[in-house]
């Protein structure tokens, strides 16, 4: 373990083996932190949060601070974070609150830019990427292998799908089902993300499939009752596209269109 001498570590913080604090950092009280993970200088550690193993979080990054909810009146939430995650310069995590799970939680092995903020209950999934300036606002979820291009802003309770991709400055302010690529303020879905499924191993039945559901969706003209039920029929014939079903079926702000 490797602490800087001006970092100051609550006696009751839990460290794993080879941890590094930077200089000025601060861990509070209930912090976790696992193995190997290194803390770079002038980062803030609070609340009840725990981290897994082989992490890196840059300088100036405030994580596990108390919720920006004025509803919030004290109660032990908590923050998450997974194991293998790069968290650049500034970024801002915040604890859960009691009105959802009371947990914000990032995955494993996500790739967070400079300035990206989570906010109370974000659940986000693996294999991320979020470009400088995302943000999040309080109860978003987001699937696994979602890239979310710089400034792409989410609001409250929306849900970003898996392998689904945002461009620069991209508003989100209804559901991006997965695979779907999406642009503009608000948001308008522009095809399928089929490089990254490429690069992930899907086949070419697969994509082909996923561009049909993708024109079914947005345009046959059907109206979303409709898609929905396609899409559901056709995943009996082509699993990938029950990640697709599943996602129209359950509950959200209802899909950008």
């Amino acid at each position: 373990m490797s602490i800087h001498p001006t970092a100051i570590v609550h006696p009751a913080a839990r460290l794993g083996r080879e941890v590094v604090i930077g200089p000025y950092s601060i861990v509070g009280e209930h912090v976790e932190i696992g193995d190997r993970t290194v803390i770079g200088p002038h980062v803030v550690i609070d609340g009840h949060t725990r981290m897994g193993t082989d992490n890196r979080i840059f300088q100036f990054c405030s994580i596990g601070e108390i919720p920006q909810d004025k509803k919030y009146s004290g109660e032990p939430t908590r923050l998450e974070i997974g194991d293998r995650n790069t968290i650049r310069e500034f970024c801002t995590f915040n604890c859960g609150t009691a009105q959802d799970v009371g947990v914000t939680r990032l995955g494993d092995d996500n790739w967070i830019m400079a300035y990206v903020h989570l906010a109370h209950d974000c659940q986000v999934g693996n294999q991320t990427i979020f470009a400088n300036n995302t943000q999040l606002a309080g109860h978003v979820r987001v699937g696994d292998w979602a890239i979310l291009g710089g400034f792409t802003v989410a609001h409250q309770f929306v849900r970003i799908g898996a392998h689904s991709f945002t461009a620069m400055g991209t508003i989100l302010l209804q559901d991006l089902p997965p695979f779907v690529t999406a642009a503009g303020n608000p948001a308008e879905p522009r095809g399928i993300n089929a490089e990254g499924l490429k690069r992930r191993g899907y086949s070419a039945a697969a994509i082909a499939a996923i561009k049909r559901a993708f024109k079914t969706l947005y345009k046959s003209g059907m109206k979303l009752e409709e898609a929905r039920a396609t899409i559901g029929a056709d995943a009996a014939a082509v699993p990938e596209l029950a990640l697709l079903a599943n996602f129209l079926d359950g509950p959200g702000r209802g899909i950008i269109r």
